[in-house]
């Protein structure tokens, strides 16, 4: 077969190519044609199809993301923001600190082990290519219905493959979430997220400058898993037009010895400063590192394809191209400097070849045996896809939807009818203990985990001389989120704020995973719209800007999109680990309080889809500035040594959050409804912006007084002694029979 280089296309321009297979519209491929005033060669069309798919060009979401940066609010704390592979924030003493969370949804999908496992290498890799040290993991999961059968499959080979990785990586998992609802039956969300530290000096950014400097391609070999697979197979839906199977290309194969052999390279070369640019390989493979190293340069780059390592000597330069194995990154090194990196691979046992230089041109060249077969301005591969301004419209049915009050619901007649439903509630899937999940994982090793799961946010120590630490939690709500994206993307927003604060970190900075159905529907892209819209206010008015993230669209099966699904990372400083607050309820005689105000706000709470399987109404309501005042105080309590817990309330409400600190601490509670409030919102409401605190007698009145002097409501609502929960006046449960009750639903479903 006639290799199609790029004089046999300028020779042949009427020679068919398979664009619409390979995911591009007739348009994009015209546009094509018009950049190089030619039609591509198979290659090009290989490296524009992957670089313009939704997944790696964000053609759909760019005019809607561009609010992060318009409506970004100032902050001394952010040294690298969105458009990097990953933000990177001040966090003192010389630190910094990298976060990103990504998704991995139909890759894991397909193939649950190996797609949740290169979704954790794959975000590891974000936060190397910055110059930093990975530290700790964390993975917000949602599935279809716990009782599923095909829940059965996916789930536990997710867990597995996640736990697998990271385990053998030798990095702590020390949070996240794991959510059930039939809306993610055919098409469940494992996201990602990896935190990573550095020195300010240490900071690395993915850029080719230089004439004459080398590109060197480092890591496992490449081979034909995973051709075209992130890129290609994170831009459709599962069904086509035709309700038929759409294609599925091969999920990547992840190798965590070759990646932990990939970091200590990694952070080797850059401690002796061999690196001038660096970027991970991950979706798009090779066609992504080389044009978007190339784009961020100044010059040309020239890549000898021919010279790239491979573990399938059958791959055609297109599949080579597309190839997404894992386990690779692509660095940019000074001439004089090759043979020292080179050397450091092969200490590691890390293969390294060097398949180019930068040029003092101005486009991407890459040859094949000597043949051309890539001529292409890197721009417009890299950073100048299609833009497009898809239609969107608030649905009709949302009216409909928001009409049918979750408050309608017939609540509990009697007292004995009260605490069936909060066992009913206790031990539902949602709010079951997660423990047979996440004992899988490592949460500890490293030694620097200060908090972990089930704690309201991870924390890790990140200087053990001084006890710097930093926080993360990550939070979405998908049911809020279908009854009112904007609120929903908020409520995200705030409970990952509130959990961060209630460890007693100071929130910083968020990262986001947006995770929606196709963007052709314009009732999605009006949910896209309000979520995106909504979180770029609340990171305005709470001074937390967004260092980047990822969107993940085409979250649906046939006409059945999963609900609206914002994921919401915030990460946090505290200068003292060992002033951090745990959430579990521990010594007797101690006050519980109740921040905040409850009302009656039960649509898309846990009690109207447990009880009654009702998903309507509106969710409750957003109030920033109450989310800044509670943070303010429970970071100050912490500090000051005021209180000895505290846990958010949010999804379950008070009686879900009281009962996990109580069992994790092992004592009980006596609860007193406070005045105003009938027995079941006390128990029940979502309402936002609340948190419950354990205080010491001897802290009361300082604790008391400074709510009092900040406006923030604080009410007595028990106290920590026996071996029960009990509600005055309405009923008891002992803690054994909570504990049985939300420990035993994961094993039997998946045990």
């Amino acid at each position: 077969m006639t290799l199609d280089t790029v004089k046999h296309a300028a020779a042949t321009p009427d020679t068919e190519l398979p664009w619409a297979e390979l995911g591009l519209k007739q348009d994009e491929y015209e546009r094509i044609r018009a950049i190089l005033g030619r039609r591509p060669t198979g290659a090009e069309l290989a490296m524009y199809s992957v670089m313009w798919s939704e997944h790696c060009s964000y053609k759909s979401s760019k005019v809607h993301l561009k609010q992060f940066g318009e409506k970004a609010p100032a902050s001394d704390a952010l040294l690298v923001g969105i458009g990097e592979q990953a933000g990177v924030v001040d966090v003192g003493q010389g630190y910094a600190v990298t976060f990103k969370v990504e998704s991995h949804n139909h890759p894991s999908y397909v193939e649950p082990y190996q797609g949740a496992a290169t979704g954790i290498g794959g975000i590891v890799r974000d936060i190397i290519a910055m110059g930093a040290r990975p530290v700790a993991v964390m993975d917000p999961l949602r599935f279809g219905a716990a009782d599923h059968p095909d829940t059965k499959r996916v789930l536990p080979g997710v867990v597995a493959g996640i736990g697998g990785y990271g385990n053998c990586l030798g990095l702590p998992n020390i949070g996240g979430e794991v959510v059930f609802d039939d809306c993610y039956q055919g098409n469940p969300l494992v996201n990602a997220l990896c935190v990573g530290v550095m020195r300010h000096e240490d900071i690395h950014l993915a850029k080719a400058s230089g004439a004459g400097n080398k590109v060197i391609l480092y890591g496992a070999r490449t081979g034909g898993d995973g051709i075209g697979g992130a890129s290609i197979l994170a831009s459709e839906t599962f069904e086509d037009a035709d309700g038929k199977p759409a294609k599925r290309p091969a999920v990547q194969v992840g190798d965590p010895f070759q990646e932990k052999l990939l970091i200590e390279s990694t952070l080797e070369l850059f401690a002796q400063d061999l690196v001038v640019g660096i970027q991970d390989l991950g979706a798009a493979g090779l066609s992504c590192a080389t044009s978007e190293l190339a784009s961020n340069g100044s010059g040309g780059m020239r890549v000898e394809l021919d010279t790239v390592p491979l573990r399938d000597s059958s791959l055609s330069p297109e599949e080579i191209l597309m190839s997404e194995s894992q386990e690779r990154m692509c660095a940019v090194v000074e001439p004089e400097k090759v043979e020292r990196f080179l050397a450091v691979c092969e200490k590691w046992d890390v293969i390294a070849t060097v398949i180019g230089e930068v040029t003092d041109g101005d486009r991407l060249e890459i040859f094949w045996h000597g043949e051309q077969i890539v001529d292409v301005p890197p721009r417009t591969v890299a950073h100048e896809g299609p833009l497009l301004n898809r239609p969107f419209a608030r649905p009709a049915w949302q009216d409909t939807l928001q009409a049918d009050d979750a408050g309608a619901l017939p609540r509990p007649a009697t007292a004995q009818e009260l605490r069936e439903q909060v066992l009913r509630l206790v031990a539902s899937p949602n709010q079951a203990a997660k423990g047979w999940i996440t004992d899988q994982y490592d949460k500890y090793v490293l030694g620097n985990t200060v908090l972990a799961q089930p704690e309201d946010g991870g924390m890790i120590r990140i200087d053990e001389d001084t006890n710097l630490g930093v926080a993360i939690a990550t939070d979405g709500n998908g049911r809020y989120a279908k009854l009112d994206p904007y609120a929903g993307a908020q409520l995200a927003f705030a409970e990952s704020y509130r959990n961060v604060a209630a460890t007693g970190a100071k929130p910083l900075a968020v990262t986001d995973c947006l995770n929606f159905g196709s963007p052709e529907d314009p009732a999605v892209m009006w949910q896209f719209a309000e979520a995106t819209r909504g979180l770029a206010d609340a990171c305005q008015a709470l001074g937390t800007p967004v260092t980047g993230g990822n969107v993940s669209l085409y979250n649906q099966t046939g006409e059945q999109a999963i609900h609206p699904t914002p994921v919401v990372g915030v990460l946090g400083v505290i200068d003292d680990v060992t002033r951090r607050t745990p959430h579990a309820f521990r010594e007797a005689g101690q006050l519980v309080y109740l921040l905040g105000d409850t009302r009656e706000e039960f649509g898309g709470s846990a009690w109207s889809q447990v009880i009654h399987n009702h998903l309507g109404g509106l969710p409750p309501q957003v109030d920033l500035e109450r989310e800044r005042l509670l943070a303010e105080i429970l970071i100050s309590a912490s500090r000051d040594g005021m209180i000895d817990a505290a846990h958010d309330l949010s999804d379950g409400g008070l009686v879900q959050a009281v009962t996990e600190s109580a069992v994790a601490g092992g004592v009980g509670v006596r609860l007193v409804v406070p005045d105003g409030l009938d027995a079941f919102t006390f128990l029940f409401s979502e309402s936002a912006g609340r948190a419950i605190v354990a205080v010491p007698r001897s802290e009361e009145t300082r604790f008391t007084d400074m709510c009092a002097a900040r406006g923030l409501p604080a009410a007595r609502v028990g106290v920590i002694d026996g071996e029960a929960i009990e509600v005055q006046g309405a009923f008891g449960i002992p803690l054994a029979e909570l504990r049985a009750a939300r420990e035993a639903t994961l094993p039997a479903l998946f045990g």
